[in-house]
């Protein structure tokens, strides 16, 4: 009699043979990452094309907030003032704060009648050029931000002492030792990139799966800075509508379905994954995929911007004796980085004896403040206030120097 008890008790606390116990949780359904290209205005308020000389140079800049000092924003080189969309965004929210973030020379919808001088001595005229026309000769507070080449731009500019309202540098991920072993191997990195995509979701999905940025929020935005349409020979953010149901930007539309192959391939089907943790992606590319297409199709699609490898000699004149000026300027300073190990001797030294602040973000690539913005934003709002630069917001949070 017990034993027919116990038995029924038991047929009600254990579920059936093969099936799992129940769960509130909900299934974990691999979801499908967008590559819809999406347009500037969704994180600046405004873009101007600026004339600074005679001979018609003009300038593309993007503008967030109307008070605070000003950062001033420049790209690494390829890259573009989009690059800069997600972080501009995180931290105007987090400080009271304006942004400038520039095209700068050859890149982007910027426009000069020499693209391929890439000079040092060329890209700081250009800046100062920008910001006396902005703001005349008596400009609010500057901090100057730059990534890769543009942070090396952005120390010389700093260096010629002619910023009379500089309050600060921020230079991201370049520094000089590492900077000069590292163009050894630029020329093969170039040439192993697509030379031609088929569609602005090519590129972007591309950009992803390479790991060029590995926030693909950020790629949607910053990438049709990189490129030229093959047909027009402009840039390619004109081809982008600031409406979001624009025909050319949904799913169905024909530049998402097109590919190299014959077989038409749904947008997107290639990549599918579950949720991911910072740092476990993997970007290996897919040889065969049409995302990575080969130069030799007929149909115009999207070329690089600027051809850097015509600018090869310029190179080492951005790096040349890079931690010397950047130790020398007597401004607040903040160094970048995505990893230790690319701090050279004259800069460690110099962080011992506390001549700047170093940060270190691991787990994302070169392009940090694409990567990971919310990050970079909360150090460079943490870096304002703690220099007296800027009042926080609401929103904003301390965060501790760390290597």
């Amino acid at each position: 009699m017990e034993g027919n008890s116990l038995k029924k008790v038991r047929g009600k606390l254990i579920a059936p043979l093969g099936l799992p116990p129940t769960s509130s949780r909900k299934p974990n359904v691999a979801k499908k990452r967008t590559y819809t290209p999406v347009h500037w205005s969704k994180y600046f308020t405004s873009s101007e094309k600026i004339v600074v000389n005679e001979n018609g140079d003009t300038f593309q800049i993007y503008r967030r907030g109307f008070t605070g000092p000003v950062l001033v924003l420049l790209h690494g080189g390829g890259f573009s003032a989009l690059s800069w969309a997600l972080f501009s965004e995180c931290v105007e929210s987090l400080v009271s704060c304006q942004i400038v973030a520039i095209d700068m020379r050859g890149h982007g919808d910027s426009k000069t009648h020499n693209d391929e001088n890439l000079s040092v001595e060329a890209q700081a005229d250009d800046i100062m050029s920008i910001v006396k026309h902005i703001f005349g000769n008596e400009p609010p507070p500057i901090v100057l931000v730059g990534h890769s080449m543009g942070g090396a731009i952005a120390v010389h500019v700093a260096a010629t002492d002619q910023l009379s309202t500089l309050a600060g540098l921020i230079v991201i991920d370049v520094v000089e030792g590492t900077a000069m072993e590292a163009l050894a191997s630029m020329q093969s990195f170039l040439r192993s990139r697509p030379k031609k995509f088929h569609s602005l979701e090519q590129a972007i999905e591309w950009s992803v799966r390479s790991g060029q940025i590995r926030n693909s929020e950020s790629a949607r935005v910053s990438m049709p800075g990189q490129l030229r349409s093959e047909e027009t020979g402009q840039c390619a953010t004109c081809d982008i509508s600031s409406n979001p149901l624009s025909p050319s930007q949904t799913p169905s539309s024909p530049d998402v379905l097109a590919s190299p192959s014959s077989s038409q391939i749904k947008h997107g089907e290639c990549i599918t994954e579950e949720d991911e943790k910072a740092g476990e992606i993997s970007f290996s590319p897919v040889q065969n995929s049409p995302f990575f297409p080969t130069p030799e199709s007929p149909k115009a699609g999207y070329l690089w911007r600027i051809d850097l490898t015509k600018t090869e000699h310029q190179w080492p004149g951005w790096f040349h004796g890079l931690s010397a000026k950047f130790l020398a300027i007597p401004s607040a300073k903040l160094l970048l980085l995505a990893g230790i190990d690319r701090l050279d001797k004259e800069l460690t030294v110099g962080q011992m004896q506390g001549k700047f602040q170093l940060q270190v973000l691991p787990q994302c690539g070169h392009a940090v403040h694409e990567d990971v913005p919310e990050k970079v934003a909360e150090v460079v709002a943490t870096f304002l206030v703690r220099n007296r630069l800027t009042t926080p917001s609401d929103k904003f949070n301390w965060v501790m120097p760390a290597c």
